[in-house]
């Protein structure tokens, strides 16, 4: 019960702050309206004085929010204050359509994930791949994929229609463009946990008792499901209202976008409804993944007798790291010398040549030079970054109670009105965008490092602390966070592009860098009108990306939990005798 009003209270509170938007941001929201209305149109005293008066704005936020929270009360969320329109069938329409490509995009994920793990399930967790193909494709940006799939399948080949909405065929690669990014993170994360799955007592058995590779994968795969079942709830929410540049490049009509122009004309009524509608769309997430786990583990979750996914175990060791970082680095070097700001209009758009390796963008400036410029400041704030929400993340991830409902919350707001709304609380400054990100980007890690803890707390050695006396501080710090922060921290390191990516996304609302900044992301919005004409210029920053990503996943790799010295596996309690076999275990 207290979980249920919680969450109400934080819904109540995000509701709260969405409609005080245009009054915390100290805007006016009546010239906000008739600019989205008709930018043309002359802002007059009349006729902003009538705006206000037909949204009724003269009677104060409080008046407005108690009218409407009164009509949603009655099933009624408002007008719209651009159309006049229902808002509750515009909303729903946009739901459903978005709710379509959310499911066709899972699917697209699911196919992804399993051939990600594809080598690790063959042989039995004993794989010892780098991952830099998974690590390249979850670097990829959403919009950019989104591009290519339409230019090269909808239009050059003509396979699947490129834009609208009109039916199955239409979902495709509009799937295909939020699905395989998912599906590459939630591969990588699978991936993590196999080797564990496959040395856990029940595993061994089976495979000495000659059970069947793909029976015991099906097993291996479910044993892992309960902790990765928190990130594809999330995942799912993420993917019906962030999906806002993939319906921006196939003109899908869905609730991203649907909140994405309330939320930049200021229509409170649309945008409260789309994120009533995102986030009781978590909450149904968050009940039916809790539903699932509880299967998939059986008794063994309640007696406390679930083998540890995390065992002790020696660094990866691997080339690939220092020959990413290397890579990385001589780009940087080679392009430090030259003047990311130098304008050739003679040179426009030019391929790859000795003068420029990387060739030049739309005003003639070198590539190379403003990839290497741009690589300062995007490593150095994505790492910040990563840094300060992996230990939010590990930190509220130890009070489940208190972080999953605030996840699934802050989860279900759209990138978009959480930087608005970041911006109108801090200020635009410098630091802006880095808490708009850092605001957000904390929940998947706290959802991970919860569902880890859940399981770890279950497992034989941790109930012999216990009855030793061992008390919650100790096993927190020598017990717990031990055993779940290696995996965590690959997490975030997976998720390095995706930051990088995130904090160069908000330049167009005026957060973050501007032009003619040099960083990743914007030199990837810049060029991405010239993708076809002239596709060096989005490669070049596109593969300093998937560079990234590839580097932060191989050094991921390193990150393990340290054999204790002196210590058996009889001795922390992970001993076959004294484990049970999850629920649906041969």
């Amino acid at each position: 019960m207290r979980q249920v009003l919680w969450r109400v209270a934080l819904a109540a509170a995000l509701l709260c702050g969405v409609g005080l938007l245009p009054w915390l941001s100290r805007t006016d929201p009546a010239l906000t309206v008739l600019k989205a209305r008709s930018a043309d149109r002359d802002p007059a005293p009349e006729v902003l004085a009538d705006i206000r008066g037909g949204l009724g704005l003269g009677q104060g936020p409080v008046h407005l929010l108690g009218q409407w929270f009164g009509g949603l009360a009655r099933g009624d969320a408002g007008r719209s204050w651009l159309t006049g329109g229902e808002v509750t069938p515009a909303v729903l329409r946009a739901l459903g359509a978005s709710l379509l490509l959310m499911t066709v995009a899972l699917a697209v994920a699911a196919v992804t994930a399993a051939l990600v793990c594809a080598r690790t399930l063959r042989t039995g967790g004993r794989s010892r791949r780098s991952g830099t193909g998974s690590a390249v494709l979850a670097a990829l940006p959403e919009f950019l994929t989104a591009s290519v799939l339409a230019t090269v399948v909808g239009v050059h080949l003509g396979w699947l229609p490129a834009l609208g909405w009109y039916g199955p065929r239409w979902t495709v690669l509009p799937a295909l463009a939020l699905g395989l990014p998912a599906g590459a993170v939630l591969g990588r994360l699978l991936d993590d946990l196999l080797p564990g799955a496959f040395a856990e007592p029940w595993a061994r058995a089976a495979a000495a008792r000659g059970l069947p590779r793909g029976r015991l994968a099906r097993h291996a795969v479910r044993r892992c499901l309960p902790a990765l079942l928190p990130n594809l709830g999330l995942f799912a929410v993420g993917l019906t209202g962030g999906a806002v540049a993939v319906e921006q490049v196939f003109d899908i009509p869905g609730l991203g976008r649907t909140t994405l122009r309330a939320a930049l004309a200021q229509d409170l009524p649309v945008l409260q409804a789309g994120v009533l509608a995102l986030v009781l769309l978590g909450a149904a997430a968050t009940a039916l993944c809790r539903l699932a786990a509880r299967p998939l583990l059986g008794p063994a979750l309640r007696d406390g007798a679930l083998p540890t996914l995390h065992r002790p175990a020696g660094p990866a060791r691997s080339a690939l790291p220092f020959a990413h970082g290397g890579l990385l680095l001589a780009v940087t070097a080679l392009g430090l010398p030259r003047d990311p700001l130098a304008l050739d209009t003679g040179e426009r758009l030019q391929g790859p040549s000795g003068a420029h390796p990387f060739g030049t963008d739309a005003l003639g400036r070198d590539l190379l030079a403003r990839v290497a410029h741009g690589a300062l400041d995007t490593l150095s704030l994505a790492c910040a970054v990563s840094a300060t929400t992996l230990c939010l993340g590990v930190l509220l991830g130890l009070a489940p109670r208190l972080s999953g409902p605030l996840a699934d919350t802050v989860n279900a707001v759209p990138p978009v009105l959480a930087a608005l709304l970041v911006t109108a609380v801090a200020g635009s400054g410098a630091a802006t965008p880095a808490l708009a990100v850092t605001a957000v980007a904390w929940a998947p890690l706290a959802a991970h490092t919860a569902a880890l803890l859940r399981q770890e707390r279950a497992t034989p050695h941790v109930a012999a602390a216990r009855a030793l006396g061992a008390g919650r501080r100790y096993l927190a710090r020598r017990v717990l966070l031990p055993a779940v922060l290696p995996s965590v921290a690959r997490h975030a390191l997976l998720r390095l592009p995706g930051v990088a990516l995130a904090l160069a996304s908000l330049g167009f609302l005026g957060l973050g860098a501007q032009p003619p900044s040099p960083e990743w992301g914007l030199l990837l919005a810049e060029n991405q009108p010239y993708a076809e004409r002239a596709p060096w210029a989005v490669l070049a920053p596109a593969a300093a990306l998937a560079l990234l990503g590839a580097l932060a996943v191989t050094a991921a790799r390193g990150v393990r939990r340290p054999r204790p010295a002196g210590r058996t596996p009889e001795r922390t309690g992970e001993g076959p005798a004294r484990e049970k076999q999850p629920a649906g275990a041969p």
